[in-house]
C-alpha cells in the first residue's frame, strides 16, 4: 500500500476485516473543538429529573398471572421466578431467547409482577428472532416501547392502571432512539403493539372490562387476520415449567 497512491488502498466497510496480506491503517476522519461545562460551573435552579417508573402496588386481577404464564409456556418458554432484581441484572423481568426462558423477580407486589409478566409476554409475541440479523438491527428502545405498550393494553383490559410505570418507561426509551422524534417513535409502533395486544388478549381466558377490549382496540376487526405475522399460527407444545412459588 502506498498512501499517496489512491489506487493502492481501499476503505473497509463497517465490520469488514482486512484480507490476508492486506495492512490496516486508521485515519482520523475529523476533529473539531467544543466547549463543555461541569455542572459545578453553572448557576440557577437544579435541572429537573425526568420522572422515573414506579412499581405498581397492591393485588393483581384474579387469574391474570396464571393466564399469562400459561400463554408464555405454551410458546415454549420456561417461566422462572427469581428472588430479586440482582439475580437478573437489575431488571424486573427478562426474556432470554437463547435459553427460551422468561424470568420475573418475586420481591414486588402482585400487580407489579403481573405487569412485568405482561411486558415479557409482549417480547415473546413480538420479538422472537426468526431472523436474528434483522432483529438485532432494531434499536432496543423500540423493542422496549413495544413490549411495555403491550403490557399497558393487556393490564388495562383487566382494570389495571399501569401509567405511573409505563409512561415514564416508554418516554425514556423513546428519547434514546437516535435520529428520531420520540413521539413519532411511539406512533410508529402502534400497529404492531395493537396486533400483539389483541393476540394475547384472545388467548387469555380471564375476566376483562367490559368485553376485554382496551380503548382503541377492536377485537373483531378484520385486521386480526393480519396478526399471523405476530401470533405465528398455533403455539408449540408446552415443554416448560414454572419454578418457585405461584401467586
Amino acid at each position: 500500500m502506498t498512501p499517496a497512491d489512491p489506487d493502492s488502498w481501499r476503505r473497509l466497510a463497517n465490520s469488514e476485516r482486512a484480507k490476508p496480506g492486506e495492512a490496516t491503517r486508521y485515519k482520523m476522519a475529523g476533529l473539531r473543538p467544543a466547549y463543555v461545562w461541569d455542572i459545578s460551573q453553572t448557576e440557577g435552579d437544579p435541572i429537573p429529573e425526568p420522572p422515573a417508573p414506579k412499581l405498581l402496588e397492591g393485588a393483581a386481577p384474579e387469574g391474570l398471572w396464571e393466564a399469562l404464564a400459561e400463554h408464555i409456556t405454551e410458546r415454549g418458554f420456561d417461566l422462572r421466578l427469581v428472588s430479586n432484581a440482582k439475580a437478573i441484572g437489575g431488571t424486573n423481568g427478562i426474556t432470554d431467547f437463547m435459553t427460551r426462558s422468561v424470568s420475573v423477580r418475586v420481591d414486588m407486589d402482585d400487580a407489579a409482577m403481573v405487569r412485568t409478566l405482561a411486558h415479557e409476554a409482549g417480547h415473546v409475541v413480538l420479538h422472537s428472532p426468526v431472523d436474528m440479523q434483522e432483529d438485532a438491527a432494531r434499536h432496543r428502545g423500540i423493542k422496549e416501547i413495544e413490549a411495555e405498550s403491550v403490557a399497558m393494553m393487556v393490564t388495562r383490559a383487566h382494570g389495571m392502571d399501569s401509567s405511573k410505570y409505563t409512561v415514564p418507561y416508554v418516554s425514556t426509551w423513546a428519547s434514546q432512539v437516535p435520529g428520531t422524534d420520540p413521539v413519532q417513535v411511539v406512533q410508529d409502533t402502534a400497529a404492531r403493539v395493537r396486533l400483539a395486544a389483541i393476540s394475547i388478549l384472545n388467548h387469555l381466558d380471564t375476566e376483562k372490562i367490559p368485553d376485554g377490549t382496551p380503548p382503541g382496540l377492536d377485537r373483531n376487526d378484520p385486521a386480526r387476520s393480519a396478526s399471523a405475522g405476530v401470533d405465528q399460527g398455533h403455539p408449540p407444545p408446552r415443554t416448560s415449567s414454572v419454578e418457585g412459588p405461584g401467586l
